[in-house]
Protein backbone atom coordinates (compact mmCIF):
# COMPACT_ATOMS: atom_id res chain seq x y z
CA UNK A 1 0.00 0.00 0.00
CA UNK A 2 1.04 3.58 -0.51
CA UNK A 3 3.18 5.29 2.11
CA UNK A 4 0.95 8.37 2.02
CA UNK A 5 -2.81 8.22 2.23
CA UNK A 6 -5.41 10.89 2.77
CA UNK A 7 -5.35 10.11 6.47
CA UNK A 8 -1.58 10.07 6.89
CA UNK A 9 0.18 13.12 8.39
CA UNK A 10 1.92 14.90 5.48
CA UNK A 11 4.79 16.19 7.61
CA UNK A 12 3.73 19.84 7.22
CA UNK A 13 4.63 19.96 3.54
CA UNK A 14 4.59 23.52 2.14
CA UNK A 15 1.91 24.23 -0.46
CA UNK A 16 1.76 27.56 -2.33
CA UNK A 17 -1.67 28.41 -3.76
CA UNK A 18 -1.66 30.88 -6.68
CA UNK A 19 -5.27 32.10 -6.86
CA UNK A 20 -6.64 35.62 -7.39
CA UNK A 21 -10.27 34.88 -6.41
CA UNK A 22 -10.52 35.52 -2.62
CA UNK A 23 -13.21 32.90 -1.95
CA UNK A 24 -11.34 30.21 -3.87
CA UNK A 25 -8.08 31.12 -2.15
CA UNK A 26 -9.63 30.96 1.31
CA UNK A 27 -11.32 27.64 0.52
CA UNK A 28 -7.97 26.17 -0.60
CA UNK A 29 -6.31 27.45 2.59
CA UNK A 30 -9.00 25.81 4.76
CA UNK A 31 -8.82 22.48 2.91
CA UNK A 32 -5.03 22.38 3.07
CA UNK A 33 -5.00 23.31 6.74
CA UNK A 34 -7.54 20.58 7.46
CA UNK A 35 -5.27 18.08 5.72
CA UNK A 36 -2.30 19.13 7.83
CA UNK A 37 -0.36 21.07 5.18
CA UNK A 38 1.25 24.48 5.59
CA UNK A 39 -0.29 26.82 3.00
CA UNK A 40 0.43 30.30 1.67
CA UNK A 41 -1.56 32.32 -0.85
CA UNK A 42 -0.28 34.39 -3.78
CA UNK A 43 -2.83 36.44 -5.72
CA UNK A 44 -0.70 37.04 -8.82
CA UNK A 45 2.05 35.37 -10.82
CA UNK A 46 4.58 37.99 -9.72
CA UNK A 47 3.77 37.46 -6.06
CA UNK A 48 3.98 33.69 -6.59
CA UNK A 49 7.52 33.99 -7.96
CA UNK A 50 8.66 36.02 -4.95
CA UNK A 51 7.09 33.59 -2.46
CA UNK A 52 8.44 30.54 -4.29
CA UNK A 53 12.00 31.94 -4.20
CA UNK A 54 11.88 32.72 -0.49
CA UNK A 55 9.70 29.92 0.88
CA UNK A 56 10.70 26.98 -1.40
CA UNK A 57 7.35 25.11 -1.37
CA UNK A 58 7.14 21.42 -2.27
CA UNK A 59 3.99 21.91 -4.36
CA UNK A 60 2.45 24.93 -6.13
CA UNK A 61 -1.26 24.95 -7.02
CA UNK A 62 -1.50 27.28 -10.04
CA UNK A 63 -4.68 28.82 -11.42
CA UNK A 64 -4.48 29.43 -15.18
CA UNK A 65 -6.23 32.80 -15.23
CA UNK A 66 -4.17 35.32 -13.26
CA UNK A 67 -4.27 39.16 -13.30
CA UNK A 68 -0.69 39.78 -14.55
CA UNK A 69 0.08 36.78 -16.77
CA UNK A 70 -1.30 33.26 -17.09
CA UNK A 71 -0.33 30.12 -15.24
CA UNK A 72 1.56 28.60 -18.18
CA UNK A 73 3.85 31.61 -18.33
CA UNK A 74 4.34 31.37 -14.57
CA UNK A 75 5.44 27.75 -14.95
CA UNK A 76 8.02 28.81 -17.53
CA UNK A 77 9.34 31.46 -15.11
CA UNK A 78 9.54 28.94 -12.26
CA UNK A 79 11.41 26.47 -14.44
CA UNK A 80 13.75 29.17 -15.70
CA UNK A 81 14.70 30.13 -12.16
CA UNK A 82 15.40 26.51 -11.19
CA UNK A 83 12.49 26.24 -8.75
CA UNK A 84 11.81 22.50 -8.46
CA UNK A 85 8.38 22.57 -6.80
CA UNK A 86 5.83 20.22 -8.36
CA UNK A 87 3.15 22.23 -10.15
CA UNK A 88 -0.52 21.20 -10.13
CA UNK A 89 -2.75 23.20 -12.48
CA UNK A 90 -6.13 24.20 -11.05
CA UNK A 91 -8.74 25.54 -13.47
CA UNK A 92 -12.46 25.60 -14.19
CA UNK A 93 -11.78 24.45 -17.77
CA UNK A 94 -12.21 20.68 -17.83
CA UNK A 95 -11.26 20.15 -21.47
CA UNK A 96 -8.70 17.54 -22.51
CA UNK A 97 -6.82 20.18 -24.50
CA UNK A 98 -6.29 22.21 -21.34
CA UNK A 99 -4.99 19.11 -19.54
CA UNK A 100 -2.60 18.29 -22.38
CA UNK A 101 -1.35 21.88 -22.48
CA UNK A 102 -0.79 21.85 -18.72
CA UNK A 103 1.23 18.63 -18.83
CA UNK A 104 3.32 19.91 -21.73
CA UNK A 105 4.06 23.06 -19.77
CA UNK A 106 5.51 20.94 -16.97
CA UNK A 107 2.57 20.34 -14.60
CA UNK A 108 2.50 17.00 -12.80
CA UNK A 109 -1.29 16.92 -12.43
CA UNK A 110 -4.50 18.72 -13.37
CA UNK A 111 -7.40 19.46 -11.00
CA UNK A 112 -10.75 20.92 -12.08
CA UNK A 113 -12.61 23.44 -9.90
CA UNK A 114 -14.61 22.92 -7.80
CA UNK A 115 -12.58 20.09 -6.24
CA UNK A 116 -13.38 18.09 -3.13
CA UNK A 117 -11.19 17.66 -0.08
CA UNK A 118 -10.82 13.94 -0.87
CA UNK A 119 -9.71 14.62 -4.46
CA UNK A 120 -7.19 17.22 -3.27
CA UNK A 121 -5.86 14.89 -0.57
CA UNK A 122 -5.26 12.01 -2.99
CA UNK A 123 -3.59 14.27 -5.54
CA UNK A 124 -1.24 15.93 -3.06
CA UNK A 125 -0.30 12.64 -1.37
CA UNK A 126 0.49 11.06 -4.73
CA UNK A 127 2.64 14.00 -5.87
CA UNK A 128 4.57 14.15 -2.59
CA UNK A 129 5.29 10.43 -2.69
CA UNK A 130 6.54 10.64 -6.28
CA UNK A 131 8.87 13.49 -5.25
CA UNK A 132 10.16 11.44 -2.34
CA UNK A 133 10.83 8.43 -4.56
CA UNK A 134 12.48 10.62 -7.19
CA UNK A 135 14.83 11.86 -4.48
CA UNK A 136 15.56 8.27 -3.50
CA UNK A 137 16.38 7.46 -7.12
CA UNK A 138 18.92 10.28 -7.29
CA UNK A 139 20.54 8.98 -4.12
CA UNK A 140 20.79 5.39 -5.36
CA UNK A 141 24.45 4.43 -5.70
CA UNK A 142 25.36 4.33 -9.38
CA UNK A 143 25.95 0.84 -10.73
CA UNK A 144 27.54 -0.41 -13.96
CA UNK A 145 25.15 -1.38 -16.73
CA UNK A 146 23.67 -4.79 -16.03
CA UNK A 147 23.27 -7.57 -18.59
CA UNK A 148 20.57 -9.29 -16.49
CA UNK A 149 18.21 -8.22 -13.73
CA UNK A 150 15.78 -10.53 -11.89
CA UNK A 151 15.01 -12.60 -14.99
CA UNK A 152 15.30 -9.77 -17.51
CA UNK A 153 17.94 -10.12 -20.22
CA UNK A 154 19.35 -6.99 -21.84
CA UNK A 155 21.70 -4.08 -21.33
CA UNK A 156 20.06 -1.42 -23.53
CA UNK A 157 19.68 2.12 -22.23
CA UNK A 158 15.88 1.71 -22.08
CA UNK A 159 16.16 -1.37 -19.87
CA UNK A 160 18.81 0.16 -17.61
CA UNK A 161 16.30 2.93 -16.86
CA UNK A 162 13.62 0.35 -16.02
CA UNK A 163 16.03 -1.56 -13.75
CA UNK A 164 16.91 1.63 -11.85
CA UNK A 165 13.24 2.55 -11.34
CA UNK A 166 12.42 -0.93 -10.03
CA UNK A 167 15.44 -0.88 -7.75
CA UNK A 168 14.49 2.51 -6.36
CA UNK A 169 10.81 1.82 -5.71
CA UNK A 170 11.18 -1.76 -4.41
CA UNK A 171 12.12 -0.89 -0.78
CA UNK A 172 9.08 1.38 -0.35
CA UNK A 173 5.41 0.52 0.12
CA UNK A 174 4.38 2.68 -2.84
CA UNK A 175 1.97 1.24 -5.40
CA UNK A 176 3.60 0.51 -8.75
CA UNK A 177 1.85 0.77 -12.11
CA UNK A 178 3.55 -1.10 -14.96
CA UNK A 179 2.71 -0.23 -18.55
CA UNK A 180 3.96 -1.69 -21.81
CA UNK A 181 2.89 -3.58 -24.88
CA UNK A 182 1.88 -7.24 -24.67
CA UNK A 183 4.89 -9.50 -24.34
CA UNK A 184 7.28 -6.95 -22.83
CA UNK A 185 7.51 -8.72 -19.46
CA UNK A 186 5.11 -6.86 -17.15
CA UNK A 187 4.66 -9.81 -14.78
CA UNK A 188 8.43 -10.28 -14.71
CA UNK A 189 8.77 -6.62 -13.69
CA UNK A 190 6.16 -7.09 -10.96
CA UNK A 191 8.07 -10.10 -9.62
CA UNK A 192 11.28 -8.04 -9.72
CA UNK A 193 9.64 -5.34 -7.59
CA UNK A 194 8.61 -8.02 -5.09
CA UNK A 195 11.93 -9.91 -5.06
CA UNK A 196 13.95 -6.69 -4.59
CA UNK A 197 11.72 -5.55 -1.71
CA UNK A 198 11.69 -6.37 2.03
CA UNK A 199 8.57 -8.46 1.28
CA UNK A 200 10.52 -10.99 -0.81
CA UNK A 201 10.13 -13.73 1.80
CA UNK A 202 6.32 -13.44 1.70
CA UNK A 203 3.85 -14.36 -1.04
CA UNK A 204 3.72 -12.85 -4.52
CA UNK A 205 0.13 -13.35 -5.71
CA UNK A 206 -0.73 -12.63 -9.34
CA UNK A 207 -4.25 -12.24 -10.74
CA UNK A 208 -5.13 -11.63 -14.39
CA UNK A 209 -8.24 -9.47 -14.21
CA UNK A 210 -9.04 -10.14 -17.86
CA UNK A 211 -8.95 -13.92 -17.55
CA UNK A 212 -11.36 -14.27 -14.60
CA UNK A 213 -15.14 -14.24 -15.23
CA UNK A 214 -16.77 -11.04 -13.98
CA UNK A 215 -19.02 -12.82 -11.48
CA UNK A 216 -16.06 -14.65 -9.92
CA UNK A 217 -13.58 -11.77 -9.74
CA UNK A 218 -14.70 -10.46 -6.32
CA UNK A 219 -14.41 -13.95 -4.84
CA UNK A 220 -10.96 -14.41 -6.39
CA UNK A 221 -9.73 -11.15 -4.86
CA UNK A 222 -11.48 -11.17 -1.48
CA UNK A 223 -12.44 -14.81 -0.96
CA UNK A 224 -15.85 -16.07 0.18
CA UNK A 225 -17.56 -17.90 3.02
CA UNK A 226 -19.45 -21.16 2.79
CA UNK A 227 -22.91 -20.68 1.27
CA UNK A 228 -22.16 -17.20 -0.14
CA UNK A 229 -23.35 -18.37 -3.56
CA UNK A 230 -24.21 -21.56 -5.40
CA UNK A 231 -21.16 -23.79 -5.40
CA UNK A 232 -19.52 -22.15 -2.37
CA UNK A 233 -19.31 -25.37 -0.35
CA UNK A 234 -16.59 -24.13 2.00
CA UNK A 235 -14.76 -21.01 3.09
CA UNK A 236 -12.08 -19.89 0.64
CA UNK A 237 -9.31 -17.35 1.07
CA UNK A 238 -8.86 -14.83 -1.73
CA UNK A 239 -5.78 -13.22 -3.21
CA UNK A 240 -5.95 -10.36 -0.67
CA UNK A 241 -5.51 -12.74 2.26
CA UNK A 242 -2.90 -14.88 0.53
CA UNK A 243 -0.83 -11.76 -0.25
CA UNK A 244 -0.87 -10.49 3.35
CA UNK A 245 2.62 -9.19 4.11
CA UNK A 246 3.60 -9.64 0.47
CA UNK A 247 2.67 -8.31 -2.96
CA UNK A 248 -0.62 -8.47 -4.88
CA UNK A 249 -0.13 -8.16 -8.65
CA UNK A 250 -3.24 -7.20 -10.62
CA UNK A 251 -2.47 -7.81 -14.27
CA UNK A 252 -4.62 -6.24 -17.01
CA UNK A 253 -6.36 -4.12 -14.39
CA UNK A 254 -8.03 -2.13 -17.15
CA UNK A 255 -10.30 -5.16 -17.71
CA UNK A 256 -11.73 -4.92 -14.19
CA UNK A 257 -15.48 -4.03 -14.16
CA UNK A 258 -16.39 -0.63 -12.71
CA UNK A 259 -18.43 -2.09 -9.83
CA UNK A 260 -15.40 -4.15 -8.78
CA UNK A 261 -13.18 -1.06 -9.10
CA UNK A 262 -15.25 0.62 -6.37
CA UNK A 263 -14.57 -2.27 -3.98
CA UNK A 264 -10.90 -2.36 -4.90
CA UNK A 265 -10.62 1.39 -4.22
CA UNK A 266 -11.87 0.92 -0.66
CA UNK A 267 -9.40 -1.94 -0.18
CA UNK A 268 -6.48 0.16 -1.47
CA UNK A 269 -7.48 3.14 0.70
CA UNK A 270 -8.09 1.30 3.97
CA UNK A 271 -6.35 -2.07 3.71
CA UNK A 272 -9.62 -3.69 4.76
CA UNK A 273 -12.13 -5.88 2.94
CA UNK A 274 -14.98 -8.31 3.52
CA UNK A 275 -15.06 -11.78 1.91
CA UNK A 276 -18.12 -12.41 -0.26
CA UNK A 277 -21.04 -13.36 1.99
CA UNK A 278 -19.25 -12.34 5.21
CA UNK A 279 -20.20 -9.55 7.60
CA UNK A 280 -16.79 -9.27 9.28
CA UNK A 281 -14.06 -6.94 8.06
CA UNK A 282 -10.52 -8.23 7.64
CA UNK A 283 -7.34 -6.15 7.55
CA UNK A 284 -4.17 -7.07 5.63
CA UNK A 285 -0.87 -5.44 4.72
CA UNK A 286 -0.54 -5.67 0.94
CA UNK A 287 1.75 -3.96 -1.57
CA UNK A 288 -0.10 -3.29 -4.84
CA UNK A 289 1.49 -3.69 -8.26
CA UNK A 290 -0.73 -3.27 -11.33
CA UNK A 291 -0.17 -3.63 -15.05
CA UNK A 292 -1.93 -2.87 -18.32
CA UNK A 293 -1.06 -2.74 -22.01
CA UNK A 294 -3.44 0.19 -22.48
CA UNK A 295 -2.96 3.91 -21.89
CA UNK A 296 -4.39 4.23 -18.34
CA UNK A 297 -5.23 7.94 -18.62
CA UNK A 298 -7.05 7.28 -21.90
CA UNK A 299 -9.09 4.60 -20.09
CA UNK A 300 -9.95 7.17 -17.40
CA UNK A 301 -11.08 9.71 -20.02
CA UNK A 302 -13.16 7.04 -21.75
CA UNK A 303 -14.94 6.25 -18.47
CA UNK A 304 -13.67 2.66 -18.32
CA UNK A 305 -11.38 3.22 -15.33
CA UNK A 306 -12.19 5.20 -12.19
CA UNK A 307 -10.14 8.37 -11.81
CA UNK A 308 -9.89 8.06 -8.01
CA UNK A 309 -8.59 4.48 -8.31
CA UNK A 310 -6.12 5.60 -10.98
CA UNK A 311 -4.63 8.22 -8.65
CA UNK A 312 -4.42 5.64 -5.85
CA UNK A 313 -2.57 3.06 -7.91
CA UNK A 314 -0.58 5.19 -10.36
CA UNK A 315 1.99 6.33 -7.80
CA UNK A 316 5.22 5.12 -9.41
CA UNK A 317 4.96 4.23 -13.10
CA UNK A 318 7.32 1.69 -14.65
CA UNK A 319 7.22 1.74 -18.45
CA UNK A 320 8.65 -1.31 -20.18
CA UNK A 321 10.00 -0.52 -23.66
CA UNK A 322 8.97 -2.61 -26.68
CA UNK A 323 11.64 -4.95 -28.01
CA UNK A 324 12.12 -2.80 -31.14
CA UNK A 325 13.25 0.07 -28.87
CA UNK A 326 15.82 -2.06 -27.02
CA UNK A 327 18.90 -1.60 -29.21
CA UNK A 328 21.19 -4.60 -29.08
CA UNK A 329 19.00 -6.71 -26.77
CA UNK A 330 17.33 -8.89 -29.43
CA UNK A 331 20.35 -11.12 -30.04
CA UNK A 332 21.20 -11.38 -26.35
CA UNK A 333 17.67 -12.57 -25.55
CA UNK A 334 17.56 -14.88 -28.57
CA UNK A 335 20.87 -16.51 -27.57
CA UNK A 336 19.59 -16.99 -24.02
CA UNK A 337 16.47 -18.78 -25.31
CA UNK A 338 18.52 -20.79 -27.81
CA UNK A 339 20.74 -22.14 -25.04
CA UNK A 340 17.77 -22.88 -22.78
CA UNK A 341 15.61 -24.63 -25.39
CA UNK A 342 18.53 -26.55 -26.93
CA UNK A 343 19.25 -28.02 -23.50
CA UNK A 344 15.57 -28.88 -22.94
CA UNK A 345 15.11 -30.45 -26.39
CA UNK A 346 18.60 -32.03 -26.50
CA UNK A 347 19.68 -30.12 -29.59
CA UNK A 348 23.16 -28.98 -30.65
CA UNK A 349 22.53 -25.29 -31.41
CA UNK A 350 25.17 -22.88 -30.15
CA UNK A 351 24.55 -19.61 -32.11
CA UNK A 352 22.93 -17.85 -35.06
CA UNK A 353 24.48 -17.40 -38.50
CA UNK A 354 25.21 -13.78 -39.55
CA UNK A 355 22.18 -13.86 -41.91
CA UNK A 356 19.89 -15.22 -39.16
CA UNK A 357 21.20 -12.66 -36.68
CA UNK A 358 20.56 -9.87 -39.21
CA UNK A 359 17.01 -11.17 -39.79
CA UNK A 360 16.29 -11.18 -36.05
CA UNK A 361 17.62 -7.65 -35.61
CA UNK A 362 15.81 -6.39 -38.70
CA UNK A 363 12.37 -7.64 -37.66
CA UNK A 364 9.87 -5.36 -35.84
CA UNK A 365 8.73 -7.85 -33.13
CA UNK A 366 5.13 -6.65 -32.62
CA UNK A 367 4.71 -9.48 -30.07
CA UNK A 368 7.90 -8.41 -28.28
CA UNK A 369 9.89 -10.84 -26.11
CA UNK A 370 7.07 -13.40 -26.01
CA UNK A 371 7.09 -13.60 -29.83
CA UNK A 372 10.90 -13.88 -29.92
CA UNK A 373 10.72 -16.71 -27.38
CA UNK A 374 8.20 -18.59 -29.53
CA UNK A 375 10.27 -18.11 -32.70
CA UNK A 376 13.41 -19.54 -31.09
CA UNK A 377 11.47 -22.47 -29.64
CA UNK A 378 9.97 -23.14 -33.08
CA UNK A 379 13.48 -23.31 -34.59
CA UNK A 380 14.83 -25.61 -31.89
CA UNK A 381 11.89 -28.01 -32.02
CA UNK A 382 11.84 -28.33 -35.83
CA UNK A 383 15.58 -28.36 -36.59
CA UNK A 384 18.92 -29.56 -35.27
CA UNK A 385 22.36 -28.18 -36.14
CA UNK A 386 25.13 -26.25 -34.48
CA UNK A 387 24.06 -22.95 -36.07
CA UNK A 388 20.64 -21.43 -36.74
CA UNK A 389 20.44 -20.32 -40.37
CA UNK A 390 18.10 -17.69 -41.77
CA UNK A 391 16.11 -20.36 -43.63
CA UNK A 392 15.23 -22.01 -40.31
CA UNK A 393 13.47 -18.88 -39.06
CA UNK A 394 9.69 -19.01 -39.54
CA UNK A 395 7.83 -16.30 -41.46
CA UNK A 396 7.30 -13.41 -41.11
CA UNK A 397 10.73 -13.11 -39.41
CA UNK A 398 12.34 -14.47 -42.56
CA UNK A 399 10.91 -15.22 -46.00
CA UNK A 400 13.04 -16.88 -48.68
CA UNK A 401 14.34 -14.32 -51.15
CA UNK A 402 13.45 -11.30 -49.04
CA UNK A 403 15.87 -8.38 -49.15
CA UNK A 404 17.92 -7.60 -46.07
CA UNK A 405 20.10 -4.94 -47.64
CA UNK A 406 18.97 -2.27 -45.21
CA UNK A 407 20.23 -4.37 -42.31
CA UNK A 408 23.54 -2.94 -41.01
CA UNK A 409 25.10 -6.42 -40.80
CA UNK A 410 24.09 -7.37 -44.35
CA UNK A 411 24.96 -3.96 -45.79
CA UNK A 412 28.49 -4.30 -44.43
CA UNK A 413 28.86 -7.83 -45.82
CA UNK A 414 27.33 -6.94 -49.23
CA UNK A 415 28.00 -3.29 -50.08
CA UNK A 416 25.87 -1.94 -52.91
CA UNK A 417 25.95 1.24 -54.97
CA UNK A 418 24.22 4.10 -53.18
CA UNK A 419 21.77 4.62 -56.04
CA UNK A 420 20.51 1.00 -55.75
CA UNK A 421 19.52 1.30 -52.10
CA UNK A 422 16.02 2.60 -51.31
CA UNK A 423 15.33 3.47 -47.70
CA UNK A 424 11.69 2.81 -46.84
CA UNK A 425 10.27 4.18 -43.60
CA UNK A 426 7.59 2.27 -41.62
CA UNK A 427 4.97 4.90 -42.52
CA UNK A 428 5.60 4.33 -46.25
CA UNK A 429 4.71 0.64 -45.92
CA UNK A 430 1.20 1.39 -44.65
CA UNK A 431 -0.42 2.49 -47.90
CA UNK A 432 -0.16 0.48 -51.10
CA UNK A 433 1.75 2.18 -53.93
CA UNK A 434 -1.53 2.95 -55.69
CA UNK A 435 -2.52 5.14 -52.76
CA UNK A 436 0.43 7.44 -53.46
CA UNK A 437 -1.06 8.93 -56.61
CA UNK A 438 -0.50 12.33 -58.09
CA UNK A 439 -3.62 13.58 -56.30
CA UNK A 440 -2.75 16.56 -54.12
CA UNK A 441 -4.86 16.87 -50.99
CA UNK A 442 -4.57 19.00 -47.84
CA UNK A 443 -1.94 17.73 -45.40
CA UNK A 444 -4.60 17.18 -42.69
CA UNK A 445 -6.54 14.88 -45.06
CA UNK A 446 -3.43 12.82 -45.87
CA UNK A 447 -2.58 12.66 -42.15
CA UNK A 448 -6.01 11.19 -41.39
CA UNK A 449 -5.70 8.70 -44.25
CA UNK A 450 -2.33 7.51 -42.97
CA UNK A 451 -3.49 7.12 -39.37
CA UNK A 452 -6.69 5.30 -40.37
CA UNK A 453 -4.71 3.02 -42.70
CA UNK A 454 -2.26 2.21 -39.89
CA UNK A 455 -5.11 1.44 -37.50
CA UNK A 456 -6.76 -0.80 -40.09
CA UNK A 457 -3.50 -2.66 -40.72
CA UNK A 458 -2.96 -3.24 -36.97
CA UNK A 459 -6.59 -4.11 -36.13
CA UNK A 460 -6.98 -0.81 -34.20
CA UNK A 461 -3.94 -1.47 -32.01
CA UNK A 462 -3.01 2.15 -31.30
CA UNK A 463 0.51 1.53 -29.88
CA UNK A 464 1.46 -0.61 -32.89
CA UNK A 465 -0.03 1.90 -35.32
CA UNK A 466 1.92 4.67 -33.61
CA UNK A 467 5.12 2.63 -33.93
CA UNK A 468 4.53 2.20 -37.66
CA UNK A 469 3.99 5.94 -38.04
CA UNK A 470 6.87 6.77 -35.70
CA UNK A 471 4.69 9.00 -33.51
CA UNK A 472 3.47 8.93 -29.91
CA UNK A 473 0.27 6.90 -29.22
CA UNK A 474 -1.20 9.95 -27.47
CA UNK A 475 -1.09 11.77 -30.82
CA UNK A 476 -3.38 9.16 -32.37
CA UNK A 477 -5.77 9.25 -29.41
CA UNK A 478 -5.92 13.05 -29.64
CA UNK A 479 -6.50 13.00 -33.41
CA UNK A 480 -9.26 10.39 -33.10
CA UNK A 481 -11.09 12.51 -30.55
CA UNK A 482 -10.73 15.63 -32.71
CA UNK A 483 -12.08 13.83 -35.76
CA UNK A 484 -14.92 12.26 -33.80
CA UNK A 485 -15.99 15.67 -32.49
CA UNK A 486 -15.76 17.20 -35.97
CA UNK A 487 -17.75 14.33 -37.53
CA UNK A 488 -20.46 14.61 -34.88
CA UNK A 489 -20.70 18.36 -35.44
CA UNK A 490 -20.96 17.85 -39.21
CA UNK A 491 -23.45 15.03 -38.81
CA UNK A 492 -21.14 12.48 -40.40
CA UNK A 493 -21.81 8.87 -39.34
CA UNK A 494 -18.94 7.44 -37.27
Amino acid sequence: MSNLTAADPPGRARILVVEDTPTQAELARMLLGGLGYEARIATSAGAALVTAREWQPEIILVDIELPDYNGFELMQQLHGEGITAAVIVVTANASINAAVQAMRAGAVDFVVKPYSKARLAVTLASVLEKRSLAGDLVRVKSQPDRQQYFGFIGSSVAMQAAYRTIESVAPSKASVFITGESGTGKELAAEAVHRASPRAARNFIALNCGAIPRDLLESEVFGHVKGAFTGATSDREGAAKLADGGTLFLDEIGEMPLDMQVKLLRFVQTGTYSPVGASKVERVDVRFVCATNRDPMQEVRAGRFREDLYYRLYVVPVELPPLRARDGDVLAIARHFLTQFSREEQRNFTDFSPEAAAALQDYDWPGNVRQLQNVVRNVVVLHDATEVTAEMLPPPVYRPGQGRMNSPAMAQANPAPAESLAVVTPAQTILAPAAWSAEIVPLAVMERRLIEAALKQTANDVPRAAALLEINPSTIYRKLQTWRTADETAGTPI
